[in-house]
């Protein structure tokens, strides 16, 4: 019996937050003597696959169909349910996304199975199959009960640590079958936000509000972002009014991050921006305004001209590196 683990990829490796998963997968696998297999689907190279093992899968499978690449939701279902009988698996581990969570809810049918999403913590099995999980946006913690057999849980980005000193595993085809009804929705077009860093993957991400006084201005937070290696974000207000594109409109009506990094500048704190980046572990503000409600939520704070701390801040990262 195995725990298996549903593997997301992009631009040929393995997202970040699918590894988390599989080092929460191993970590649950040796409390309960069980390995872990992770199946990954759609075209990718299998030496990319391969890197799984680092985080702690003892082996792939592969489903190589170009049919799988667009991400068509009831066809994953489909591959990751007959994964799960191939492998013998009880428990189905996955990163929080938004086509996990879709796979997910459909899975919970298939496989007649117990959800528990956003979790931040291995299961505590003293008393039942108790798992602790993140709610009201990161605000509290409640903890959910599983009566099922089979399990599925998807774990919130960044809320595990991600360990790569395991080995390469090794990566094997999987045969599934498919029909016409898995593939009965159609993806029309895909409009990719324009970056060099996602938003949703970002393990940095540097952000710009109304302080920033103009769209003339964002070569400052552009420059932090790339020397830090980091993706741009914005408040609503700025998206609003065209500074930048809405894709960049971080915040509980926007893109909801949770990054290792998230550094506000001239952002002034609104709880819908608070409710979109609280799970972030590190707070970094930067406002003249001392009363700014930001500051409350931050883990450091910078009391000053953001035109004037930027360069200076660009230039020590610059040095650093």
């Amino acid at each position: 019996m195995s725990i298996l683990v549903y593997i997301e990829h992009a631009e040929g490796a393995i997202k970040k937050t699918s590894l988390e998963a599989v080092s929460y997968a191993k970590e649950l696998g040796q409390k309960e003597g069980l390995d872990v297999v992770a199946v990954a689907l759609g075209t990718i190279d299998g030496a990319a696959l391969a890197k799984a093992g680092l985080a702690g899968a003892s082996k792939v499978l592969h489903v190589d169909s170009d049919q799988l690449n667009a991400g068509i939701i009831q066809a994953h279902a489909s591959v990751v349910a007959q994964a799960f009988e191939k492998v013998g698996a009880n428990t189905l581990v996955l990163a929080k996304s938004s086509l996990g969570d879709a796979v997910a809810a459909r899975l919970t049918v298939k496989l007649k199975a117990g959800l528990v999403s956003n979790v931040v913590a291995l299961p505590d099995t003293t008393s039942g199959y108790k798992v602790k999980r993140s709610i009201y946006t990161g605000k509290a913690f409640a903890e959910s009960e599983i009566s099922t057999a089979n399990k599925i849980l998807a774990v919130k980005k960044n809320a595990v640590a991600l360990k790569e000193d395991g080995a390469e595993a090794p990566v094997e085809k999987l045969e599934v079958s498919l029909d016409d009804a898995d593939f009965a929705a159609k993806i029309t077009s895909t409009e990719k936000a324009t970056g060099e860093i996602s938003l949703p993957e970002a393990d940095i991400i540097v952000s710009g509000g109304r302080g920033l006084k103009g769209p003339e201005n964002w070569g400052l937070i552009e420059g932090l972002a790339k020397a830090m290696g980091a993706a741009t974000g914005c408040s609503k207000p700025v998206s609003d009014s065209g500074w930048r594109p809405h894709h960049e409109h971080v915040g509980q009506t926007g893109v909801k991050v949770a990054p290792s990094l998230y550094v506000a500048v001239g952002i002034s704190g609104a709880i819908q921006h608070l409710a979109g980046v609280n799970g972030s572990k590190y707070i970094v503000v930067i406002n003249k305004d001392p009363e700014a409600p930001f500051f409350k939520a931050a883990d450091y704070g910078i009391v000053g001209d953001a035109f004037e701390i930027l360069p200076k801040l660009t230039e020590a990262v610059k040095a650093i590196k």
